[in-house]
């Protein structure tokens, strides 16, 4: 079952209370249903995280815990679903949503060379900007519903699998 495998790999939820970042919830942590596994609360954790992840801010972790208090879903499992934009992942993955932007706004991709500066973010935000951050969107809403349809569909198999087997 999912559910078991997800688990095991789940922090304590002690240990993301005392996080150094997660500690401007506070008192908001100790809702039972942000750390509980169940078929509300896991569908909507891999929305949130998946969302989160095209999301091209600095602490995507702590936007994926407030999302996830907000809506009363998983905190572990959206947090960690984040890290699916890594240094490995993210050139290609905000490549890929820069070009999406592009094609939907009908423009022309321009070359550009990454810089790790803050002139040249505020000199990219009106050229690729607008194309990149529309693709990040996009992608975040239809890997959002994915993964939410995806885990939905898959806790209901596996209890509907459960079922079958008991009926045997």
């Amino acid at each position: 079952m999912p559910k078991k495998i997800i688990e095991r790999y789940m922090p304590k939820p002690e240990t993301l209370k005392n996080h150094k970042h997660l500690k401007i919830f506070g008192e908001l942590l100790h809702k039972p249903n942000l750390w509980a596994l169940n078929r509300k609360s896991a569908p909507g954790a891999f929305a949130i995280g998946l969302f989160a992840a095209w999301v091209p801010i600095p602490f995507q972790m702590v936007l994926a815990a407030a999302l996830a208090i907000f809506f009363n879903v998983n905190i572990p499992v959206s947090v960690a679903l984040v890290w699916i934009t890594n240094p490995l992942t993210m050139p290609v993955m905000f490549y890929g949503a820069y070009l999406l932007g592009v094609k939907v706004l009908g423009h022309e991709a321009q070359d550009f060379a990454f810089e790790a500066s803050w002139h040249w973010i505020e000199s990219s935000l009106s050229t690729i900007g607008p194309p990149f951050l529309l693709g990040c969107f996009i992608l975040g809403i239809i890997f959002a519903a994915i993964g939410y349809f995806s885990i939905a569909n898959l806790w209901k198999y596996s209890v509907l699998f459960k079922w079958k087997k008991r009926g045997q």
